[in-house]
């Protein structure tokens, strides 16, 4: 993500800069990121009414979503459009945000008719809702710290915090010290550190030297990414979770949950079963839809596998979203018709994706 993409929004943070076309760099020479008017990342207009016959749905997320690395087209969401008939996406991605500001882009921009609200979870997220502020890189190179919105669990209940959110970001000479352990930065889950990474970098640059490397550290050095979730009393879970069940109640449509992997479980996934049980603990609790592809992607072989991680892009590479659209394309299908069938007598029950 550039800041050169973003601007200023006082309750999420940041947006998408409306109407923009722009080129960004990329690792196959750079991608086009088209935007429409409500400033996400989209070759058309978020309208309120839906066309009669067309099933819609709005989709939340990161980078991951977004498309970052990608054109608006090679996203899993437009190549789900392409696969269902009758489907629309509108894709509210913003890069570099957590479930939290999500939550408030959702408030702030989902007034539109639709039938299916999507969450797509980086689980690499729960440390970015708790956090305060975001490390970004300067167009000079130097490392900038911006406010974020954020959420504290007061009393047990959810309250919003740093809104409106203040526009001048700190240096590392400005920043507080009390305020340094609430700094995000997107390198702090990698097998290579946040320091290590200037090291690795001069001695290995992106590669396949480097990549095998980075596997094999992660299979084994019992690498765990995300231990967060290994406890169901964990604050950091217990204030995500909460997020999202505030979110999913909010919903009057309903949502579908789908977490998507750290880039650590498409070679290992000796570390998946804390998050994977935590989620299923919140579906089976809120009643929503989820979807953890994990399983579905361990079924490619091991050089399929590699290849939906793009590492010199830091996100799901082209393939890696056409795999993930091909995994969610029955999902989907299913939530659409069973949105269609008579409603079922009480005590029917409802099904959900596992």
């Amino acid at each position: 993500m550039s800041r050169s993409q973003m601007r200023y929004h006082p309750t999420v943070g940041y947006v998408y800069m409306p109407s923009m076309k722009m080129r960004a760099p990329g690792a196959n020479g750079g991608y086009l990121v088209r935007t429409n008017a409500a400033g996400f990342r989209s070759d058309r207009e978020f309208v309120q009414q839906r066309e009669p016959g067309t099933f819609r749905a709005l989709l939340f997320g990161d980078s991951q979503t977004a498309g970052d690395g990608l054109a608006n087209a090679d996203r899993y969401s437009d190549l789900l459009e392409k696969t269902i008939p009758g489907l629309e996406i509108y894709n509210y991605g913003i890069s570099g945000t957590g479930p939290d500001q999500q939550l408030l882009a959702y408030q702030e921009y989902a007034g539109v008719e639709h039938d299916l609200l999507i969450i797509a979870l980086y689980v690499e997220n729960i440390r970015r809702v708790n956090r305060r502020l975001i490390t970004s890189l300067e167009a000079d190179g130097e490392e900038a710290y911006y406010p974020k919105p954020y959420y504290l669990l007061e009393q047990d209940e959810l309250v919003l915090h740093n809104v409106p959110v203040p526009k001048k970001p700190f240096t590392p000479q400005t920043l507080p010290e009390d305020r340094r352990p609430y700094v995000y930065s997107y390198c702090e889950t990698n097998v290579f550190s946040r320091k290590e990474q200037p090291k690795w970098g001069k001695l290995l640059p992106h590669g396949p030297l480097r990549r095998a490397l980075k596997d094999l550290l992660i299979r084994f050095s019992r690498f765990q990414p995300l231990p967060d979730y290994n406890s169901p009393a964990n604050p950091d879970w217990l204030l995500l979770r909460r997020i999202l069940e505030t979110w999913q109640r909010a919903s009057e449509k309903p949502v579908l949950l789908v977490t998507l992997p750290h880039y650590s479980y498409f070679v290992s996934t000796g570390d998946a079963g804390g998050y994977q049980t935590r989620f299923r603990e919140l579906s089976q609790s809120t009643g929503c839809h989820l979807y953890d592809p994990l399983p579905d992607l361990w079924k490619f072989n091991a050089e399929e596998r590699r290849s939906f991680w793009c590492d010199s892009a830091g996100h799901l590479s082209p393939q890696g979203h056409q795999a993930l659209a091909g995994l969610l394309a029955p999902v989907i299908t299913d939530i659409m018709q069973t949105a269609e069938r008579p409603p079922r007598a009480v005590g029917d029950g409802m099904a959900r994706v596992h």
